[in-house]
């Protein structure tokens, strides 16, 4: 057992929960128990069902391995608990509410969401709570026994030299690459001619005709093609601007409030209905039009800050804070990156309107200003940085250290969590299923179960 295996068997039960329609064991059992946790047969097959419409290949031992991972998880969750770990309902409660809202918005509606489940929402959140508990606890218990262990550049020499040098790597050309955005604002002119339209918008919907045509004519929301301007929206939400979800829960069901701004730009709301802190809201957007007027005078603001960088008169962490409003950039000190939180892209990774400028430029080098337009239709200008390149090459401590101290730290790791593994089980009363025993992956439960015994 690896602490990969424990983080994939994590991630294996919360995706258990999106495969609602989950067939039923008729004959079920018992089939392992640590302390006063059990795992039953429909636990193991229910998963193995749900892996497998998600696409994923289950090997021969898949059974045995998936009992192997439950058992994992159940003593991790003894032991948090024997600790007082501080998990709260609360804590479960939000995570709940989180993944609720995750379905709706993969499903488009609550009434879909009901109908692909064939569970009520009330239902699904109370087949969620124990599972997520059990995440929480384990992921809890996990972090202490590793939390404390770190690295030391000796033992990523260490590790990198017993790795088999014909089967390392062999990475493409990546970039680490930072960005400064500014986004010019329109003319007072065309603000005013975005309420203007909203105006008549809402005096339509007042007189009886439908939010949601006007949406799917008018809106410059991206999503009203979709959804004709329609969204399920909980007031705790962080997804959403702050302004825009407030208005949401000021009005009274069918009313549409006046005009108002938000970063994205102005809108008005109509509320259908609301149940608490849950709502159905439609709403039509109006992207103030920016004309090449405003865009040039950012790019020649942009030219003054592009001359303080290439003169060192300023670094590009400040420029970032003090310049940009990309509002990732306060997480990202303005780098770049990729989807599992990396800061090394690659090119197929890069938005089409970078890699033009990343051609001309060397490593610590600043693009000229470049206009451009996001996936919302706002438009900005950009000043690109590019902090390192790498040339193509098979993995080297050299070009690689971070991946691969990572890597190394992971199976140090790996290993604290074997060793409490094989400290504690002698702690718990263990009893497998006959029908595992002669599974490899197994004989660690197997072999605590009779030493168990012998010591009873």
């Amino acid at each position: 057992m690896s602490l990969r295996t424990v983080l994939s068997f994590i991630t294996i039960l919360l995706l258990s929960q999106q495969s609602f329609a989950q067939p039923k064991i008729l004959a079920d059992k018992i089939v392992g128990i640590v302390g006063d946790k059990i795992v039953l047969q429909s636990d193991i097959m229910n998963n193995l069902s749900d892996m497998q419409r998600q696409g994923i290949t289950l090997p021969e031992n898949a059974k045995c391995l998936s009992l192997e991972q439950a058992l994992d998880i159940k003593a991790l969750v003894l032991q948090a608990e024997k600790d007082s770990l501080p998990i709260t309902d609360e804590d479960v409660e939000i995570d709940i509410d989180n993944r609720i809202r995750e379905y709706v918005s993969q499903f488009g509606s609550k009434t879909e969401l009901e109908r692909v489940a064939q569970r009520t929402v009330y239902q699904i959140r109370e087949d969620m709570r124990n599972p997520i508990r059990d995440q929480k606890l384990a992921s809890a218990m996990r972090n202490k026994i590793v939390n404390d262990i770190r690295i030391t550049p000796f033992e990523v020499k260490e590790y990198f030299n017993k790795l088999n040098a014909d089967s390392l790597p062999y990475y493409e050309s990546e970039v680490e690459i930072g960005q400064i955005i500014i986004y010019p604002e329109a003319s007072r002119g065309a603000e005013e001619y975005a309420k203007e339209q909203l105006e008549g918008y809402k005096k339509q919907v007042e007189s009886g005709r439908d939010i949601r045509t006007l949406a799917n004519f008018y809106s410059d929301d991206p999503g009203a093609k979709q959804n004709s301007g329609e969204y399920e929206v909980n007031r705790t939400e962080k997804n959403y601007d702050r302004t825009w979800l407030s208005k949401a829960f000021t009005l009274k069901e069918g009313q549409v409030s006046n005009p108002f701004k938000t970063q994205f730009g102005y809108h008005i709301i109509q509320q259908v209905s609301r149940a608490g802190d849950d709502a159905v809201v439609r709403h039509i957007l109006k992207i103030p039009q920016v004309t090449s007027i405003e865009t040039d005078a950012v790019i020649k603001k942009m030219d003054s800050v592009r001359a303080l960088l290439i003169t060192n008169q300023i670094d590009f962490g400040t420029a970032v804070s003090k310049f940009s409003q990309d509002p990732d950039a306060k997480f990202t000190a303005g780098l770049m990156q990729s989807r599992m939180g990396g800061t090394y892209l690659t090119i197929d990774q890069l938005e089409k309107d970078v890699i033009p400028a990343l051609q001309k430029l060397q490593p610590g080098e600043f693009s000229q200003p470049l206009a451009f337009e996001n996936e919302r239709g706002k438009k900005g200008v950009k000043i690109i940085y590019l902090k390192t390149r790498t040339a193509p090459h098979r993995e080297n401590l050299t070009d690689d250290y971070s991946k691969i101290a990572r890597a190394a730290l992971e199976e140090k790791k790996e290993n604290a969590l074997e060793t409490w593994f094989n400290e504690k089980l002698g702690n718990y009363y263990i009893k497998i299923d006959p029908e595992y025993a002669d599974c490899e992956a197994m004989q660690k439960w197997i072999e605590a179960e009779k030493v168990h015994a012998i010591l009873r």
